[in-house]
């Protein structure tokens, strides 16, 4: 049964079986059978024929031309500032063409000389909602694909994520049967497991059926690679001796690996779009296209049912291409669009590379460390701005996103650099001048909610119980003027955007629980909580309306209790008008 149900006509019989219809004796050639029994079988075998088909039938029987309405109440949410809900939205083809009253879009449907009956009408549950489409503004397609082939989340300890890697080779003949196979794997955290320390080559070869194995693990925040010393001797020669089997940011470029075969990429993004989909995203910012995935991309996008904004792989040893290279807009149907460069300027607070302004508390030896020399940074930054490239920064540090924002800051003497829209990926630690600075200069937010429900557990220990009062400062942001667009960064955090929804409105954990208690991590960060409204505008579509993209949740996220939000099914995710996961 449709989520979205289609409305009786009242002209119309509930009725579907025969009727005054009188048997011929043939029919009672069947020994056993009356007339009435040979009926009620032929009724039960149509009813199963159309209850088998009934998903196929409700999809194929969309009109072009069709409303979907709430029974009652508002209960489309729009994200206008002016009208914020409505009863009822008009589809024509992949366009949202009319909001408004029921009375009010059939009005205005009939003034343009069309019959009202010409106006598919769907109407949704009593509990349901319309929002636009869920936009996660910085995610790793692929990456996650591959994630999800050897997730590693659930290792406890070294141990244990030696014990998921045993069991990946045991599960997999052709890995089991073939030493020589690469083995990778994502999503280990030490700083979860008992005792914080970096994991060692030695771990992998303690393990008999992991020994002498090419092994390359990729850290939760994909900082940091856990190699084995099979892979480390693949990669060889090395400019200088690697100690422990862990490598750092821009280092793990020097892990020689295959490349994906076609059929691999296929698979991945293939597990990627499915997963999406079924929680209600209908568009997502691919952070960092490498060349390989960027063909990929072309390729595949023509048939892909998920919008896909790409950034482009900023190389920090190659050349520079911003003017030889052209933005890639509107490909694959409308489905890829690539006109905008990564770059980054420092590591990961997880993994101590954060850049920072001064040493870290729990290590007091170093500050993080920047992978671009500032002014390096700063005239890389000037030449993509003015070959009319959009500038996306990874900047988690405070030192970092100084370093950025004056970049932004001198572009902006000789460039509209607001009108090119930079971001600044995370935006996790500003100095208070910098957080005023970002609105100033018309910078984008590009922040992810969970991040700080994952982080707060480490966070003061790594800065003091001062500096941390700067980290995750949402509504400051919001405050002064900056633009936040809401992203997970699967598969670092969860895909399901209501996951970071409800991250960004209550500062805790499911669970319920932080470092200061169930009241929330710190009372200045709890006052940071944005509100509903904002952290839905920050993680659906800008142009709300101007295509139909939009999801159809089993309840109003906007009213039910904080407890009740994860709970929310998709029941359809619509993109273009046609439904892409669910029914309509």
């Amino acid at each position: 049964m449709s989520e979205l149900r289609k409305r009786q006509d009242p002209g119309e019989s509930a009725d579907t079986g025969p009727k005054n219809v009188l048997p011929s004796r043939s029919a009672s050639a069947l020994p056993g059978f009356g007339c009435s029994r040979l009926v009620i079988l032929i009724f039960l075998a149509v009813f199963a024929a159309w209850f088998l088909s009934s998903e196929e039938t409700e999809t194929s029987s969309l009109s072009h031309y069709y409303a979907v309405c709430s029974s009652s109440g508002a209960r489309v949410y729009t994200m206008d500032h002016v009208v914020p809900n409505v009863q009822c939205l008009v589809v024509d083809g992949p366009l949202i063409v009319d909001t408004g009253s029921l009375e009010d879009v059939t009005a205005r449907w009939v003034a343009r000389g069309r019959l009202r009956s010409s106006l598919q009408m769907r109407y949704l549950n009593e509990s349901s909602i319309v929002v636009p489409g869920f936009s996660d503004s910085h995610a790793h397609i692929l990456e996650y694909g591959a994630a999800r082939e050897l997730p590693l989340e659930g290792g406890k300890t070294i141990e244990d994520t030696v014990a998921l890697v045993r069991q990946y080779i045991l599960d997999n003949d052709d890995i089991l049967n073939d030493s020589s196979k690469i083995i990778e794997g994502s999503g280990w955290d030490h700083t979860s497991w008992p005792v914080e320390e970096w994991p060692t080559s030695d771990a992998l070869e303690m393990e008999p059926i992991v020994r002498g194995r090419p092994v390359v693990l990729s850290s939760k925040d994909g900082h940091a690679l856990w190699i084995s010393k099979k892979a480390l001797a693949l990669s060889s020669p090395w400019p200088s001796e690697v100690e422990g089997g862990v490598l750092l940011d821009s280092a793990q470029d020097l892990v020689k690996r295959p490349s994906p075969t076609e059929q691999e990429l296929l698979r991945r993004f293939n597990t990627t779009v499915n997963d999406a989909l079924s929680y209600g995203l209908t568009s997502v910012h691919d952070v960092g296209f490498k060349p390989v995935s960027l063909e990929f991309f072309r390729r595949s996008t023509k048939h892909s049912s998920i919008r896909v904004y790409g950034m482009r792989y900023f190389e920090e040893s190659g050349p520079y291409w911003g003017n030889l290279s052209k933005p890639i807009i509107d490909a694959g149907n409308g489905r890829l669009n690539a006109r905008s460069v990564k770059i980054f300027a420092d590591g990961a607070l997880r993994s101590g590379g954060a850049a920072l302004n001064e040493p870290y508390c729990d290590n007091p030896y170093t500050k993080g460390f920047m992978r671009l020399d500032p002014k390096v940074l700063t005239d890389v930054i000037h030449q993509y701005l003015r070959d009319g490239w959009q500038v996306n920064v990874h900047a988690i540090g405070d030192y970092a996103n100084s370093v950025v924002l004056d970049a932004f800051e001198t572009a902006s003497e000789d460039l509209n650099v607001t009108a090119l829209r930079p971001r600044l990926e995370h935006a996790q630690i500003l100095t208070k001048t910098d957080l005023e600075r970002v609105g100033k200069l018309g910078v984008i937010s590009s922040v992810q909610p969970t991040h700080a429900i994952s982080d707060m557990w480490f966070a003061e220990e790594r800065l003091g119980a001062e500096r941390v009062k700067g980290l995750y400062a949402f509504r400051s942001l919001l405050d002064h003027g900056s633009r936040l667009a809401l992203g997970s960064d699967f598969p670092v955090e969860d895909m399901n955007p209501l996951a970071g929804f409800r991250a960004a409105i209550t500062r805790l954990p499911p669970e319920g629980q932080s470092p200061s208690g169930p009241s929330g991590w710190y009372d200045f960060l709890v006052s940071r909580r944005l509100t509903r409204m904002e952290a839905l505008r920050g993680m659906t579509i800008d142009a709300a309306y101007a295509s139909a993209d939009y999801v159809v949740l089993s309840q109003d996220i906007m009213t039910i209790p904080v407890d009740q939000i994860l709970c929310t099914k998709v029941q359809a995710t619509v993109i273009d008008g046609r439904p892409a996961f669910g029914q309509v």
